[in-house]
């Protein structure tokens, strides 16, 4: 049986002498993915970042959450709470809530800024809800 490559088939590859042989890296490139609009990818992940909208607090939630921090502001010792809180999103509407727990510097109703001792300043009015074990005994 013949085959129209009998003849060519069992022959060497040829390496040429003028071109030297492409490294493997520089093969693998040739097939690398082309981004052809610089920036894409990240304006496309920005999009497709989700935020959530800050919650409203009910009055009976806030009025909870006065009382904690005037508590707070009278206590002579300094507790560890957790304070989940709503940071605004620099891009887009909406946001994220965050939780930071630390030990309580300060609670300064003027500046409206509740002060951890790490030096993490959380604006009041940002606040959604405050956790800690002095709380327990109120």
């Amino acid at each position: 049986m013949n085959h129209p490559y009998d003849d060519i088939i069992n022959l060497p590859h040829h390496v040429s002498e003028r071109h030297p042989q492409m490294s493997m890296y520089n093969r693998a490139a040739q097939f690398a993915p082309f981004a052809a609009l610089t920036g894409h990818d990240s304006a496309i992940t920005e999009a497709a970042r989700l935020t959530e909208a800050e919650e409203e607090l009910s009055e009976s939630d806030a009025e909870v959450l006065n009382r904690k921090l005037a508590y707070l502001q009278s206590l002579d010792e300094k507790p560890t709470i957790s304070v989940t809180y709503f940071v605004p999103d620099d891009k887009k509407e909406g946001g994220s809530y965050h939780t930071a727990t630390g030990i309580v510097k300060s609670v300064e109703p003027d500046k409206g800024v509740l002060q951890f001792e790490d030096g993490t300043g959380i604006p009041v009015i940002r606040i959604k809800d405050i956790d800690g074990e002095c709380f327990l005994t109120e």
